[in-house]
């Protein structure tokens, strides 16, 4: 298959490089960063889409994924899909699933999860939203890319999946961070806290895979100084998008506004930029939380 990739940073090197891998030819655009090898470089966006397949963009915000989507969904031939990976706001998402259906293309939201090590080894989770043509189309690329794709719905539908997965990613991983904290203040081992939380009621994700202790369970940025992995200033965009779609749907999440709120101040005045978002247990150890 033909494909475009706009967005070459550090989750669309890796995927651009994987569905070479698998035999696509791949045209690849980006602003700064250079192209993988067996990606060929376009001298613009536009030219990266022209005579594409499909065309996968992996950007930074909505406000960049509708101006680039202006311009390549001109150049894009008619019955092509054009497939966004980035992680959005829904109503980005829709309008530019509606300006590339007036062209005459099919168009996907589908963002991610796994981070960059996923998108390195292929182990991606897809949510994708917009038609069954175009999930079908886009399949093939997804399983290229990653484990499993997720058909969520119509246009939106994927970009809500990943917001909403994501504000549950946050919450449990600061009530994982307290957790330890108040367990360290009443003088439990956290090996044991580990092994009677990873196997009871208390299991999540932010537990038994991501665990936020050095030197306790599998392996995770706590034990490479929280170096992300996800950044922590990424978890804080997408913990703002559930909450302005929270806003727009007039739907109540006070702990995904307080987990929001707990972000913000980690990111922006804790110098929390640059570390990955379990890096909050140290913070809260050293405020005596718990």
């Amino acid at each position: 298959m033909k494909v475009g990739f706009i967005g070459l940073g550090n989750m669309g090197a890796p995927m651009a490089l994987n569905l070479v891998k698998a035999g696509h030819q791949v045209a690849g655009f980006d602003l700064a960063a250079p192209c993988p090898e067996g990606v060929a470089r376009a001298a613009s966006a536009a030219e990266a889409a022209k005579g594409a397949d499909v065309v996968i963009t992996m950007l930074p915000n909505g406000a960049i994924l509708r101006a680039v989507a202006a311009e390549v969904i001109p150049a894009m031939a008619p019955g092509a899909v054009l497939c966004d990976c980035s992680t959005v706001d829904v109503d980005s998402a829709r309008a530019v699933a509606e300006q590339a259906a007036a062209a005459g293309l099919g168009a996907l939201d589908a963002p991610v999860s796994g981070g960059v090590g996923g998108a390195a080894a292929g182990t991606l989770t897809f949510m994708a939203g917009g038609s069954d043509d175009a999930f079908a189309k886009v399949k093939p690329l997804f399983d290229a890319m990653g484990q499993k794709a997720v058909h969520c719905g119509a246009a939106g539908a994927g970009q809500a999946a990943k917001i909403c997965n994501n504000m549950i990613l946050g919450v449990t991983m600061i009530a994982t961070c307290e957790a330890f904290a108040l367990a360290d203040k009443l003088g439990l081992d956290r090996q044991k806290m580990f092994d009677v939380v990873s196997t009871s009621s208390g299991y999540s994700w932010t537990m038994n895979a991501y665990c936020p202790a050095p030197g306790v369970g599998p392996k995770s940025p706590a034990d490479n100084g929280y170096k992300p992995g996800f950044a922590a200033e990424l978890m804080l965009k997408d913990l703002r998008l559930s909450q302005q779609a929270a806003a727009s749907a007039d739907a109540d999440t006070p702990m995904g506004q307080l987990a929001a709120a707990l972000y913000e101040q980690f990111v922006e005045r804790e110098d929390g930029r640059g570390m990955d978002f379990s890096a909050m247990l140290p913070r809260f150890e050293k405020r005596g939380r718990g």
